[in-house]
């Protein structure tokens, strides 16, 4: 038994705070859940290190270029992606737990960070996009994330909640995450 899986009969998942197209490709992702890692998390930084990093995507990055992709879509291109292969080796995990477990994790564009609306309908596209049942949306604890934390839990999507840095925040977070439970238990 691995120290992930001893930790996880403690009560503890290990989610791996990385994504790179080789590794999953490769199987060195997989052997990481089969040692007991527990999910995946991401963020465009992770992203941009994995792009700059490796000549992974350079194919992809060149077809995406000369069909005249913008630079948002590009990165979103290969962002979505990886995060559909990561959730596809996790989606075991996901089923066995039935759903405590096995969530890769995409963030929505910090830039959004101060707009409710637009945070919300970018979820609500990257979820649709990703389509998998194992994809987390991460979503700011700020003001404006605050409502469409409630808005999306409320729509069935699965939210990672970030940027929470204060026990007041945290009551804030887990009011719109009762808020969104009841809204999608009607």
């Amino acid at each position: 038994m691995s120290k992930l899986h001893e930790l996880f009969e403690h009560g503890q998942s290990i989610w791996f705070d990385f994504i790179r197209r080789s590794f999953t490709r490769e199987g060195k992702l997989k052997a990481l859940v089969d040692d007991g890692v527990r999910g995946i998390t991401s963020n465009p930084t992770i992203f941009q290190k994995a792009i700059a990093g490796s000549n992974d995507y350079d194919e992809d990055l060149q077809k995406l270029v000369k069909a005249g992709k913008s630079v948002s879509e590009v990165y979103e291109s290969l962002a979505v992606t990886d995060i559909q292969e990561a959730a596809d080796v996790l989606r075991p995990v996901y089923d066995q737990s039935e759903g405590l477990d096995g969530y890769v994790s995409l963030e929505v564009s910090p830039t959004l960070a101060r707009e409710t609306q637009k945070t919300i309908d970018e979820a609500v596209r990257l979820y649709e996009w990703v389509a998998r049942p194992n994809l987390m949306i991460k979503v700011p604890a700020t003001p404006e994330g605050i409502p469409a934390i409630a808005e999306l839990i409320g729509r069935g999507i699965n939210v990672n909640v970030t940027l929470i840095f204060s026990l007041s925040n945290y009551q804030q977070v887990m009011d719109a995450y009762l808020k969104g439970l009841e809204t999608l238990h009607k």
